[in-house]
C-alpha cells in the first residue's frame, strides 16, 4: 500500500517496515539531483520531521518524516548515484526504509487519487 505526504513524500508500507522517497512531482519541481543527505540508521524521528536533504540545480529541499518510525537502511547508491531520484523515483530513487512505531498515522496520508487532487489543485 502507497500512501502520500502533503510534502511530496511517498511511503509503500509492507506490513511494520516501510520504504520511503520523494514523488515524481517533488522531482519534477526540484530538477536535476545532484546530492541526498540521508538520516542516521537507528535514528527515531516524529512524523513531520526532517529525515534527509535533496539538493538539485535549482533548490535544496528538506524530507520529512512521513510517520513516526525507526530508520533501518538508507538508500547507498541513491548517496552514489542521486540522479536515480530523478530516473526512477517510486523505485531504485527511494531513499530510507523506516520501522513503523505508530503506523495508526497511516490514517492521516493520502492515498493516490487524494494525492492526485492536492496536485491538480496547486
Amino acid at each position: 500500500m502507497r500512501k502520500y505526504s502533503e510534502e511530496h513524500v511517498w511511503i509503500n508500507v509492507e506490513g511494520q517496515s516501510a520504504i520511503v522517497g520523494i514523488t515524481h512531482h517533488a522531482q519534477d519541481t526540484l530538477g536535476d539531483v545532484v546530492f541526498v543527505e540521508l538520516p542516521q540508521v537507528g535514528s527515531v524521528l516524529e512524523q513531520g520531521a526532517v529525515a534527509g536533504v535533496v539538493e538539485s540545480v535549482k533548490a535544496a529541499a528538506d524530507v520529512f518524516m512521513p510517520v513516526l518510525g525507526e530508520i533501518t537502511e538508507v538508500n547507498e547508491a541513491l548517496r552514489d548515484d542521486p540522479s536515480l531520484a530523478n530516473s526512477d523515483p517510486l523505485g531504485a530513487g527511494w531513499f530510507f526504509k523506516i520501522k513503523m512505531i505508530e503506523p495508526a498515522q497511516l490514517l492521516a496520508l493520502l492515498d493516490e487519487s487524494a494525492y492526485a487532487t492536492l496536485l491538480a489543485n496547486n
